[in-house]
Formats: structure tokens, C-alpha cells, sequence
């Protein structure tokens, strides 16, 4: 499976690259192009309406593929490929309609050229989120954090972890020993809802912190040869301890706490605050 993000008039849409071609979450799109309050709700009365007046079942175009939640958990969803999106795109009175046509054929070309160089991926992640109003030195931050955590995934694939349920609880493991907050606390404090990234909203430190333990978490996978969920655990556990220690140090030498309500993207959009690069 090949997970990635993308992005429409500044919505962000899941995606899946699955038997060569790309699969989008249903959801997703009806929210970008509706910005309905509760998409789901619209796809459920979209698949009624469609049913009743033309005799159509949208879901048979449809497939359930696993996404990543809001919760970090990976989650059957309404997944179409383009030909799909296209037809029920049809369906939902839009003027962002021929818009998103032309994005669809936007990121499927995208997808071959990245597939022969695929450093064009990370540029086009840098050029996301240099629009969203980050810093070159966040985004930085951010890309080596996700070039370890795709390195920690990658270990526990290889020790017998797989499903998506293991990877929230072993993600929870190191918040908790780091942090002291699960991710949905964390969350909680950041101010985000489910459908928010908790990761884009980190400050520097808090990325670098994070970075820190799942780069120490890898290697002590390694040294123990840890295998399934219970020894992966222990060493997530472990990792997370070597973020609260540097973690205290840094806020002892700071006089402030790190984790706190301050939002990293609602920092860049404070005009009165110049964020350094």
C-alpha cells in the first residue's frame, strides 16, 4: 500500500495507490468540494438520492480500502478510483467540479513521473506546505521526521506488526512515555479536531523531540531484536523516556513548558509574528 496525501484548494484528500492506480477517499472529496459540516452524512443521502432518482448504486463503483483516521488508526473507507470519482462527481452539484477534473488528471500524471524519481514526492510535500505558510526550517524538521517514522513503520512491519490498530497503540506508547499525553490528548490540547494532522501543528521542538524517540526507537529495535506487539512496546516505552529526559532538560533551561495549546500553523498565520527560516 502507498499512502500520501494530497491536496485541493487547500483540502486535504487520502489517497491509495492500489493494482496501479490511484484510489481516493469518497469522503474526502465530497468534503472538498461541497465543504459540507458532515461529509459522511452527505455520501450516505448522495448514495440514497442517486438510488431512488436514477436507479444507480454508487457504492458498487466503490471500494473499502483502509485509510488513516483521524485517530492514526488505519480504517475501512469508501475508496473510488478516478473513473469512479468522476462519476459521482456528476452527482454533486459543484462549481469546483471541472476544477477537480483537471486535479485528477493533475496528480495521476504525477504519480508516474514520481514513480521514475521519486525525489519529486518530497518536493511536491515541501511545495504543500510552503503554501499552508510554513517555514523552510519547520518543513525541514518535518521531512526528516517522516523519513524515520517511515524507517520505525518499516521495523515493524519486519517484527510482526502490521495492522493499523498496532501502529495507534505503539504511536500512544512514545506520546506517553515522551509526553505524557496520548495523541488524542495531545490533540486535545493543540485544539484540533479528528481530521487534523497533530504532527503539522507541532512546533520545532516538539518535531524534533518526536524525531528524536522514533530515531532512538529504531535502534533499540535492533539492539534487542525485538519481535510483536508486547517487546515493540517495552521498547517504544523506552524510546519515549529519552524524549521526557531531553524534553525536561530543555524546559528547565527554557523556563516554559513544551507541549502546549500553541499551534504551529496558526502561527504562521499570525501576521505580527515573523517565524524564522
Amino acid at each position: 500500500m502507498n499512502y500520501k496525501l494530497a491536496l485541493f484548494e487547500e483540502k486535504e484528500i487520502r489517497r491509495t495507490w492500489e493494482e496501479g492506480k490511484w484510489y481516493f477517499s469518497v469522503v474526502d472529496v465530497v468534503f472538498a468540494l461541497t465543504d459540507s459540516k458532515d461529509p459522511r452524512d452527505y455520501w450516505y443521502r448522495l448514495k440514497q438520492r442517486v438510488k431512488e432518482e436514477e436507479k444507480i448504486e454508487l457504492s458498487t463503483i466503490c471500494r473499502r480500502l483502509k485509510l488513516v483516521a483521524a485517530d492514526g488508526k488505519y480504517r475501512l473507507t469508501d475508496c473510488a478510483d478516478t473513473e469512479g470519482i468522476l462519476r459521482i462527481i456528476q452527482s454533486i452539484p459543484s462549481k469546483k467540479a471541472e476544477p477537480f477534473k483537471r486535479w485528477l488528471a493533475k496528480v495521476g500524471s504525477e504519480r508516474i513521473e514520481e514513480i521514475q524519481n521519486p525525489e519529486l514526492a518530497m518536493d511536491r510535500m515541501k511545495e504543500i506546505y510552503e503554501k499552508k505558510g510554513y517555514s523552510k526550517s519547520w518543513i525541514n524538521m518535518r521531512e526528516r521526521g517522516i523519513a524515520t517514522r517511515h524507517s520505525l513503520t518499516d521495523e515493524w512491519k519486519e517484527r510482526g506488526v502490521q495492522n493499523g490498530i498496532d501502529y495507534a497503540i505503539l504511536t500512544n506508547e512514545i506520546y506517553k512515555s515522551g509526553f505524557g499525553v496520548t495523541a488524542k490528548e495531545y490533540k486535545n490540547i493543540k485544539g484540533l479536531d479528528d481530521r487534523q494532522n497533530l504532527r503539522d501543528s507541532m512546533t520545532n521542538i516538539e518535531l524534533a523531540l518526536t524525531n528524536l524517540g522514533e530515531a532512538t526507537a529504531v535502534e533499540f529495535h535492533k539492539k534487542n531484536d525485538s519481535k510483536g506487539l508486547k517487546e515493540l512496546k517495552s521498547d517504544m516505552s523506552e524510546a519515549g523516556s529519552v524524549i521526557n529526559s531531553a524534553k525536561k532538560e530543555i524546559e528547565r533551561k527554557l523556563e516554559k513548558p513544551i507541549v502546549t495549546s500553541e499551534n504551529y500553523i496558526e502561527l504562521t498565520e499570525d501576521s505580527n509574528l515573523k517565524l524564522p527560516n
